[in-house]
């Protein structure tokens, strides 16, 4: 009985070794991309902000701004394609003393690879409705489970242009390690205005005639990513707007804050990473190990039990008697 199950053992564990590369390089491939489904809500905010209020034609200083930014996945958006990923994204920013009335609604939607992060165009991509635009580099997630201490390829929504998120160093977040990421938007023109302002609000003689504008849009963005996963953890985002005039002697700020993302977002970021971290160690190296381990232990007890011998020894059959029975002669009989 010992040999059958050491041969059963043996063939187990010769599975299991077969099995562990599959996992590690097959499934893992399968298993480590982006979810169709993301849905996410992030809030950040800015102290001391300024900003123009369009109802009273005043520049409030001095504000709270807050901004929420919801993160939504569109399951059927790819058409059938398993390997495009698209969300949509819309980022609502209000002043705290009056949360009733926005003061700018920004919204997005991109396609992307979902084991690589890369940005293509297809299934409706669009930054405000604007279809024209062609998004390039990565958008809302770094590559997943493969960050590296390198400049990224981002592509900045406001400014509709890809600019470099250089890496400037580790931070610890809420005690996870993550990459520190830095990008420098250029002051750049967003928008040609239809209509115009009065010469006085632009900074010029209030004698002067109403003025034709261009928004113009300039950042610095700030990203703590986890590199086990690619999901940014952290965010910050100082933004400064102005409108002026074609000669650029006409100017007035428009919005100018630095936002934060609030400790609660952060820590919901950081639980997520931590989640979808576990999960790709344990189908690139928990599962692997796993199986590679018990694949041997199967074959050692398989060999030693299929190898020590086929079962208890066979006892030698008993003599045969002079009087044709098995077994020892009865002893004489003494009188």
């Amino acid at each position: 009985m010992r040999r059958p199950v050491g041969l059963i053992l043996i063939c187990l564990g010769a599975f299991c070794l077969t099995l562990a590369p599959l996992v590690r390089f097959y499934v893992a491939g399968q298993v480590v991309k982006a979810p169709l489904n993301r849905y996410q809500v992030t809030r950040l905010e800015a102290k001391n902000a300024t900003y123009f209020d369009t109802a009273t034609l005043k520049t409030k200083t001095g504000a709270t701004l807050q901004a929420s930014n919801t993160v939504r996945g569109d399951v059927r958006a790819n058409g059938g394609n398993d390997r495009i990923a698209v969300w949509d994204s819309s980022t609502n920013i209000v002043d705290t003393a009056n949360p009733d009335k926005p003061i700018q609604l920004q919204g997005y939607r991109i396609a992307f690879d979902r084991r690589t992060s890369l940005l293509t165009n297809c299934c409706g991509v669009n930054v405000d409705g604007d279809t024209q635009v062609k998004m390039s580099g990565y958008g809302l997630l770094f590559p997943l489970a493969n960050v590296h201490k390198r400049d990224y390829d981002f592509f900045d929504m406001t400014t509709k242009q890809s600019v470099p998120m250089r890496y400037s160093g580790e931070e610890k977040v809420r005690g996870l390690t993550a990459y520190r990421f830095v990008q420098q938007v250029p002051n750049s023109k967003t928008a040609a205005l239809d209509t115009k302002l009065p010469a006085k609000l632009l900074g010029l003689k209030a004698s002067a005639p109403d003025q034709k504008v261009d928004r113009y849009s300039q950042a610095t963005i700030t990203m703590w990513v986890d590199p086990r996963t690619g999901i940014p953890v952290k965010h910050r985002q100082q933004i400064h707007s102005t409108v002026q005039t074609a000669d650029g002697k006409g100017k007035m700020v428009v919005a100018s804050a630095d936002l934060n993302t609030e400790a609660g977002s952060i820590k919901g970021l950081v639980d997520m990473a931590n989640s979808n971290a576990f999960k790709i160690n344990a189908v690139r190296l928990h599962i692997p190990l796993g199986t590679v381990l018990a694949g041997l232990i199967m074959l050692l007890v398989g060999a030693f039990t299929g190898l020590s011998g086929g079962g208890r020894p066979r006892t030698p059959p008993a003599p045969r008697r002079s009087d044709g029975k098995f077994g020892a002669p009865a002893p004489a009989r003494r009188d």
